[in-house]
């Protein structure tokens, strides 16, 4: 199994089925159209920056998710979970997609403060997808905070400012300083293969495909 990051929130979590996560215009944040294509297209959040490209990702047999429950989509376990009712964002949804029996937990626009009934909900997960950029410049180190109740294996961040971006989300600086000062493990990559689980928790900081 391979995981690319096109910005944003959007993943393609590719095996034998791809999993499009999330996928925007990119001509509306100043970053390059997406050039991926889905058999699943999740949508966690109903803000452009989560759903503007959802039929630019979409095959002719595409399946979209964009509600919560359990489903079986093209052979995948996949669930969805919403967000608490009071959440000042709008609905948001997180996912979990099981494939060759890793849980990968996809936290949409999680906005921040996640309950402990959610993480129960949400537990276990072996692959985090987590925002860490946001516009009030307290993500970075909330993201960090969470990493110790989830206790996935394999940590990706998202949802942050990159170089051209056009939005006015927050770098990962901050996540990566308090990444660092608990000692955590920061792997950068194009991509990244998943056949095993790394015995020690790591970070893996992926380049975004459209810059």
């Amino acid at each position: 199994m391979s995981i690319k990051w096109f910005g944003l929130s959007c993943f393609e979590i590719e095996d034998s089925t791809t999993i499009v996560t999330d996928p925007y215009d990119g001509n509306l944040f100043g970053l390059d159209q997406l050039d991926v294509k889905g058999d699943i297209v999740s949508i966690s959040h109903s803000h452009l920056d989560h759903n503007s490209g959802k039929y630019l990702a979409r095959k002719k047999e595409t399946e979209i998710i964009d509600k919560p429950g359990e489903r079986v989509a093209k052979g995948i376990k996949v669930e969805g979970i919403p967000n608490e009712t009071n959440y000042k964002r709008g609905n948001n949804i997180y996912y979990i997609f099981e494939l060759d029996r890793i849980r990968i937990c996809h936290l949409g626009d999680l906005g921040y403060r996640l309950s402990e009934r959610k993480i129960d909900e949400i537990k276990p997960v072996d692959v985090l997808l987590i925002p860490v950029g946001g516009t009030e410049g307290h993500e970075g180190r909330e993201a960090i905070d969470l990493l110790d109740k989830i206790d996935a294996s394999i940590i990706i961040p998202m949802h942050y400012g990159v170089e051209g971006m056009d939005i006015g989300l927050s770098d990962i600086g901050r996540f990566l300083e308090s990444a660092k000062e608990k000692d955590l493990e920061i792997i950068e990559k194009d991509e990244i293969e998943i056949e095993t689980l790394p015995k020690n928790k790591k970070i893996i900081k992926l380049a975004c495909q459209t810059v």
